[in-house]
Order: structure tokens, then C-alpha cells, then sequence
């Protein structure tokens, strides 16, 4: 996939290094507390469940399914109308905001609980997104 140009470009941070470095290599990376064992996103140096610094990286299976979504229908920089904001719910728990890929952006082919797979889609050198498509055999 291409993405459009003029696409606002993420800035990693200490706290989101890892995140894009994960997806750079086709990983997509989460944290999960040490004390409560859930997985949690976005990155933080500390758990959102209990406070912890006890927190630890891992690779996730990139399994979602689509939680919510809104087509967005006006022009805005970086992005072809229409395209679909959506919320995706991580096979591991944790919800992602992302955009869904690879299938018309209608309410027929966006299916509330429908399986999606992430889709790294490269940016630049430095920055690949983790945007979600269908799940192949769904």
C-alpha cells in the first residue's frame, strides 16, 4: 500500500521507541504489566492498571478485530476521502486507533467484530505504521 502524501509523520519518543522500531522490523510490539500480567497500549514507561515501573515488551500476533469505526468523508492532508478512522481490539486486549486498509471504506465491508491483521505500511526510513486490513480467509 502507498499512503498519500502530506500523511502527518509520527515522532517517537523515548516512551514510543520501541513501538517503532518493533514496526520498522514488522513487529508489533506492546508492554504488559509485571504485577497484573495484561497487556496495555499506548506506551508508557509505567502501568496504566497499577502504577508499576514492572513492565515488560513483547510481540504481539497482530490479531484484531474492528471495535468501532467512522468514515471520515472530507480532504485533509496525507488522506483520501473516504477513509475509515477506526478502533481496533488487539487479539491481546489493548484497543488501537489505526486505519483499515485493503477493502472499500463502505458499512457493508466494515463489519463491526470483522477478523483484521496488521498491515505494515512503510513511511519513510525511519517510521512503518501499523495500519489493519482484513484477516486473509475471513
Amino acid at each position: 500500500m502507498t499512503l498519500e502524501p502530506g500523511r502527518p509523520r509520527p515522532e517517537p519518543t523515548p516512551e514510543t521507541k520501541h513501538f517503532w522500531e518493533g514496526t520498522k522490523n514488522g513487529k508489533l510490539l506492546l508492554q504488559r504489566c509485571g504485577d497484573t500480567g495484561r497487556a496495555y497500549f499506548p506506551p508508557r514507561p509505567f502501568s496504566p492498571y497499577t502504577g508499576t515501573r514492572n513492565v515488560e515488551v513483547f510481540e504481539a500476533s497482530g490479531r484484531a478485530t474492528l471495535h468501532s469505526y467512522v468514515i471520515h468523508h472530507r480532504p485533509v492532508p496525507g488522506f483520501k476521502p473516504p477513509y475509515a478512522i477506526a478502533v481496533v481490539e488487539l487479539e491481546e486486549g489493548p484497543r488501537m486507533m489505526t486505519n483499515i486498509v485493503d477493502c472499500a471504506q463502505t458499512p457493508e465491508a466494515l463489519v463491526l467484530d470483522m477478523p483484521l491483521e496488521v498491515a505494515f505500511t512503510k513511511m519513510d526510513d525511519d517510521i512503518t505504521l501499523a495500519l489493519f486490513r482484513p484477516a486473509k480467509g475471513a
